[in-house]
């Protein structure tokens, strides 16, 4: 069974605007998704920023392309009003983080979260890494 991967809008950013020195890993981990090795899952509040933010360097028509692959390839999981109160009580710094993780805590059996912001999930219990880190990860195992 592959592994359930919560993943940031900020390593789908990457991917998609071919963010240096960050688009490697963000692409190796779609890739794994493809290969059906990993199982890659977005909140719908990630959908939003990443399409206001790839926008711009993308155009709309190819972001509406990007967004539709995106969904295509990847699980969403919806942010309700459970993971909106659920995020106020969680005492992260980042409110937007607080949300992802609270959307990451409903999927059954979430192996990780990858992110580039690790320290703004400092009190996560679910395991938290950088896109780099997981991939070296899984390699040594």
């Amino acid at each position: 069974m592959a592994s359930k991967i919560f993943v940031d809008s900020d390593i789908v950013i990457d991917l998609f605007t071919n963010r240096i020195p960050f688009a490697d890993a963000a692409s190796e981990l779609f890739e794994l998704n493809e290969q059906k090795k990993i199982k890659i899952y977005l909140s719908t509040a990630s959908i939003n920023n990443i399409y206001y933010i790839v926008r711009k360097f993308l155009g709309h028509q190819k972001t509406i392309k990007v967004i539709e692959e995106l969904v295509e390839m990847t699980e969403i999981v919806g942010t309700t009003k459970s993971e909106i109160l659920q995020a106020l009580k969680n005492n992260f710094k980042d409110f937007e983080d607080s949300i992802q993780y609270s959307v990451a805590m409903t999927i059954d059996g979430i192996n990780a979260i990858l992110t580039r912001n690790v320290k703004d999930y400092s009190k996560s219990k679910i395991a938290v890494f950088t896109p780099e880190n997981y991939l070296k990860t899984i390699k040594e195992n």
